[in-house]
């Protein structure tokens, strides 16, 4: 995806959407978190606006990733549906 396209979402776009806790089941469901983060390509939402961004894989439970991503030279983090997720490499 076009990095402007991203920078706008980001900017105009509204807040970051992440799954909930009761989403993720935290309360049953173990993280698994990797001291040496994987990039990958994820779909994120800033409002009701979706975009690809290049990401880092953080943590991750059976169903559900965190991600770690910069635009503009601020650091995002969100948990998002393991689907949403593209391993790189």
């Amino acid at each position: 995806m076009d990095q402007r396209l991203v920078e706008r979402a980001a900017a105009t776009g509204g807040p970051l959407q992440s799954l909930s806790r009761a989403e993720l089941n935290l309360d049953f469901e173990p993280v698994t978190r990797d001291p040496s983060p994987k990039p990958a390509r994820a779909w994120v939402r800033f409002g009701a606006t979706p975009v690809l961004v290049d990401a880092e894989v953080c943590s991750w439970t059976s169903s559900a990733i965190a991600i770690c991503f910069t635009i503009a030279g601020t650091e995002h983090k969100a948990w998002v549906w393991a689907p949403a997720v593209t391993p790189l490499g």
